[in-house]
């Protein structure tokens, strides 16, 4: 279901409005990841995830959705369509409190790096990974 979601699901979704982005002055498309996703970041063993339990599903559906960003860019810039993926961080959602998690960042924090990626000039970024901080290794 995990993958339903987070891959299969936005490749249906994003390919329904690619005609609608292709007329746009401005379209961008913001793949809402995580940093669980970010294989660096998995990799890392000073990185705070290693403290987090294993999970075989969300983080790699989040990895996928990366390397979908990806691809996804490499084929709609021609057409001046920025593609990015945004990771909000730890927050305190409905998701997380079901799963007992208490964490420290509103919905709304968490939206601000999605918005500024969906608001980008048209030199800006296409193909990356980001997080309130900048770029998020893959």
């Amino acid at each position: 279901m995990v993958f339903e979601t987070n891959v299969f699901g936005v490749i249906r979704v994003t390919d329904a409005m690619l005609p609608l982005l292709r007329r746009s002055a401005a379209g961008r498309v913001v793949n809402v990841s995580s940093g669980t996703g970010s294989m660096g970041w998995m990799t890392d063993p000073g990185h705070y995830f290693q403290e987090r339990p294993a999970s075989v599903a969300y983080p790699p559906s989040k990895s996928a959705l990366n390397a979908l960003t990806i691809q996804y860019a490499k084929e709609l810039r021609r057409h001046g369509i920025l593609v990015n993926a945004a990771a909000p961080g730890p927050c305190d959602t409905d998701f997380a409190r079901d799963m007992g998690l208490r964490l420290p960042r509103t919905a709304a924090q968490g939206a601000a790096v999605a918005v500024r990626l969906a608001t980008l000039g048209p030199d800006g970024p296409t193909g990356g990974f980001f997080d309130d901080d900048g770029p998020v290794p893959w």
